[in-house]
C-alpha cells in the first residue's frame, strides 16, 4: 500500500485590477456608476458639488441625498444598495490636484457639464497618454455623445455653467447615453476596444 502523501501548493489566480476614475457624479455620472456597479475594478468619482431637490429628476439620487455632497452620496448609495465600494473625492478638479488624482487611473471616464473642467482632463490624459473616455449631452437634449479621447472636440460654452439637461424628461437619453458609456468601458476592459456612440431618444449607434 503506498502511504506516500505529497502535499502541492494550492495555485490562485490574481486578476490585475485598475482603478477607474469617474469626472463628475451628475446626470452621465451618477447613472452610469449605477449602471458599473459589477465592474470587478476600483471604481472612483470626484465631484465637489452638492445635490439638489432639482437633480432628483435627472440624477441617480434619492431623496435622502439632498444637501450632501454628490461624490459622497453615490458612495453611500452603491455601498448602502449594493455592497459595492467608491472612492470618492469631494473637491474641485484643478490644476493643482489633477496629477494627485487621476494619476493612479488606470483609465478616465469624463463627463462634467462644463468646458473648463473637460479641458483640465483633456489635457492632462493627453500629456499622460491615459486612455479616456468622455460623455456628453446635447443641452436641449436632442443628443448624446460618447467619445474617446482621440475623437472628442470640446464644445465651448454659450455662458459657463449652462445647464444641461436638468429637468424632467430626459431620463430615457441620460440612461441611455450613460449605458452606452458604460458598454464602452466593458469593451475596453474585455479586449481594449475603443468603441464610440452617437446617441438620440430614438437610438444608439456604435462606431
Amino acid at each position: 500500500m503506498n502511504t506516500d502523501i505529497r502535499v502541492y501548493p494550492c495555485l490562485s489566480v490574481v486578476k490585475s485590477t485598475m482603478k477607474i476614475i469617474f469626472c463628475g457624479g451628475g446626470a452621465l455620472g451618477s447613472h452610469a456608476l449605477f449602471l458599473a456597479r459589477d465592474i470587478q475594478h476600483e471604481l472612483a468619482v470626484i465631484d465637489f458639488d452638492r445635490v439638489e431637490t432639482k437633480n432628483l429628476a435627472s440624477q441617480w439620487f434619492v431623496k435622502q441625498m439632498v444637501g450632501k455632497n454628490k461624490a459622497t452620496a453615490l458612495k453611500t448609495q452603491l455601498l448602502n444598495f449594493y455592497d459595492v465600494k467608491l472612492q470618492d473625492y469631494t473637491v474641485k478638479l484643478t490644476a493643482l490636484n489633477v496629477e494627485a488624482i487621476l494619476g493612479e487611473a488606470g483609465l478616465v471616464i469624463e463627463c462634467f457639464d462644463n468646458a473648463e473642467s473637460r479641458h483640465l482632463v483633456q489635457n492632462y490624459v493627453r500629456s499622460k497618454q491615459k486612455p479616456c473616455i468622455h460623455g456628453g449631452l446635447a443641452a436641449n437634449g436632442e443628443f448624446g455623445v460618447v467619445r474617446w479621447d482621440e475623437h472628442f472636440t470640446i464644445d465651448e460654452e454659450g455662458a459657463p455653467g449652462q445647464a444641461t439637461c436638468e429637468g424632467r424628461g430626459f431620463l430615457p437619453l441620460i440612461v441611455r447615453v450613460s449605458s452606452s458609456l458604460v458598454a464602452s468601458i466593458q469593451f475596453f476592459l474585455t479586449d481594449k476596444r475603443q468603441v464610440n456612440w452617437n446617441v438620440s431618444p430614438r437610438n444608439a449607434e456604435s462606431f
